[in-house]
């Protein structure tokens, strides 16, 4: 019994089915490769930590690190933002934040000596909101490291990514208030990224509102982002925040900034980040 020829039509769609199938085979094995090489960084705690300084414009003087964590090059991951993207896409992301920040203390730690006084620094640690609210998650365990290294909470900033859209405000806020008890301060990072950036403030009332790179960069030359950064620091100095511009990288930037009132900033211009603590440093304004 002779078989019924495929059209071309059933030809075209057995094709696109063969091609989805081997696609997904390829993505799944990817995923799969990405996943163990997530698992070995973890075992052999193979990110590299790197510490930014944040300088007070007003007087030159270093006033905090903020711990930057950066996988080492791999074939599977093609940029650092590469990386943290899958990594939010997997089931380990709240271990992952443990580990990253775990990692952070104890390497600022170990890197501080007699030259630093601890006391007078903050580092401020990046976390996903969503960590915060998470039922398993226990702050204990990091109040038990600062205890067991010497450092106070009170040195210690939780960055929360503006980017990370917060949707129960009341919620979010009783739980910053929980930790603010304890005596840990908040930094909203990326504000004027997004369109969440007032509600954000409103609610959450940070001790400190980074600015994004993006209304920073030749803040000098562009009146539209010199009249929303103005709006917000008048809003800071109104709610006892502090802002720390982030993304300098030239002078001309410092001199206005400096002008306008902003006490601290962050950038390649005042110290690039350093796997070993350096503090930072004004450049020449003249």
């Amino acid at each position: 019994m002779n078989s019924v020829p495929y059209t071309r039509e059933q030809t075209l769609n057995l094709f696109s089915y063969l091609k989805y199938l081997f696609n997904k085979r390829q993505d799944d094995l990817l995923y799969f490769k990405r996943y163990n090489e997530l698992k070995k960084i973890m075992q052999n705690e193979s990110l590299q930590t790197f510490f930014q300084p944040i300088v007070n414009l007003q007087t030159g003087e270093t006033f905090g690190f903020e711990a930057l964590n950066r996988p080492s090059q791999s074939q599977f991951f093609a940029s650092v933002d590469n990386f943290y993207e899958f990594v939010g896409k997997t089931d380990r992301v709240f271990e992952f934040e443990m580990f990253c920040r775990n990692l952070s203390l104890k390497r600022y730690f170990a890197n501080l000596n007699d030259t630093f006084r601890k006391e007078e620094l903050s580092i401020f640690i990046n976390i996903h909101p969503h960590v915060l609210l998470d039922k398993n998650y226990h702050c204990g365990d990091t109040l038990q490291q600062l205890n067991e290294i010497g450092i106070q909470p009170e040195n210690v900033v939780f960055e929360l990514t503006e980017r990370s859209a917060v949707t129960d405000f009341q919620e979010f806020e009783r739980v910053l208030s929980h930790y603010r008890s304890q005596g840990y301060r908040i930094a909203i990072d990326d504000v004027g990224s997004g369109y969440n950036s007032l509600k954000t403030l409103i609610f959450l009332k940070p001790e400190f509102i980074k600015l994004d790179r993006s209304l920073i960069q030749n803040i000098d030359e562009s009146i539209p982002s010199q009249q929303l950064v103005s709006l917000i620091h008048d809003y800071a100095v109104q709610s006892n925040t502090k802002i720390i511009a982030e993304g300098i990288e030239r002078a001309e930037e410092i001199k206005y900034l400096k002008r306008l009132g902003i006490q601290y900033a962050q950038g390649y211009a005042l110290g690039r980040p350093n796997r070993e603590i350096k503090l930072g440093e004004l450049p020449s304004l003249a």
